[in-house]
């Protein structure tokens, strides 16, 4: 990000990839910058200087043109902090469009956990914990996410980490991390779940399935969900809100790790899915 606030892919590429940035082809630098509407945002961007947090959301969404149909508000908890999950299927109008969501309804007492890249953008970091999961701030993680729930906001989490994947045909999450069992349980917090109806492009979809059979490490569909938001332009998104679920259901009766894929089940069977 430049001094203007601006997304740079110039200087994002420099802070990940140090010395190595310069050996970035030209040509390449110029299609990352194409596919991540660098121009497009930061034209918005530099309008939007002296918003922050959800009224820098609801800009955006004015932007995209973009519109909510929520059903369950009315079973958002009054008391008590809680651990909000959903479903993932686009990677970024999702993410916003529930915070926006649930920040208007706590007074922006709420928390994401997101990729440290998305804290280029300073009007969320009011509204981000930024965790690496690479590199040498890797070790910090367990103590990043404690410190989150132990907090006295509200957590979204998308537990499956990526957005949504096809695979034979079914877009779905992949495997839900336990991380927010475990963590719920230690401190409390009621889990509400979440259903967020959308998708991305088939194009991205095969690339992502293209990705793992090559058995390519680094994520390449990220690169594109931009692309993908550009995409779901103008868009109507259907969210359910579930009845929350007491953090002592989570007994010893099941591990963490498939009391998690029970949680995704609720998730999936609030839009009539198994």
């Amino acid at each position: 990000m430049s001094e203007k606030m601006l997304i740079d892919i110039d200087a994002i590429l420099a802070s990940k990839a140090g010395k190595k940035a310069r050996y970035v082809p030209s040509f390449l630098v110029s299609y990352l910058k194409k596919i991540v509407h660098q121009e497009e945002l930061n034209g918005f961007l530099e309008n939007e200087q002296d918003r922050f947090g959800v009224e820098f959301i609801e800009d955006f969404f004015r932007f995209f043109d973009n519109s909510f149909e929520v059903d369950g508000m009315e079973n958002l908890p009054s008391e008590g902090l809680c651990t909000f999950v959903s479903n993932h299927p686009l990677g970024a109008l999702d993410g916003m469009g529930l915070g926006m969501i649930l920040g208007k309804h706590y007074d922006e007492k709420i928390k994401y956990l997101v990729n440290d890249l998305l804290m280029n953008i300073p009007q969320l970091k009011s509204l981000f914990i930024p965790i690496n999961k690479t590199g040498r701030q890797a070790k910090n993680l367990p103590r990043q996410v404690d410190e989150a729930f132990r907090s006295d906001n509200h957590i979204l989490m998308f537990p499956a980490g990526i957005c949504s994947r096809r695979q034979n045909g079914v877009i779905r999450d992949l495997e839900w991390k336990k991380t927010f069992i475990t963590k719920s349980i230690q401190t409390q917090r009621d889990i509400v779940p979440i259903h967020f109806e959308g998708r991305n492009s088939d194009f991205f979809y095969n690339l992502a399935n293209v990705n793992k059979m090559l058995g390519i490490k680094f994520n390449i569909a990220m690169l594109y969900l931009a692309d993908e938001m550009f995409k779901n332009r103008g868009k109507n998104f259907k969210v359910t809100i579930g009845k929350p679920i007491s953090w002592q259901t989570f007994d010893n009766s099941k591990r963490p790790g498939e009391w998690a894929q029970y949680v995704q089940d609720v998730v999936y069977s609030l839009n009539g899915q198994k």
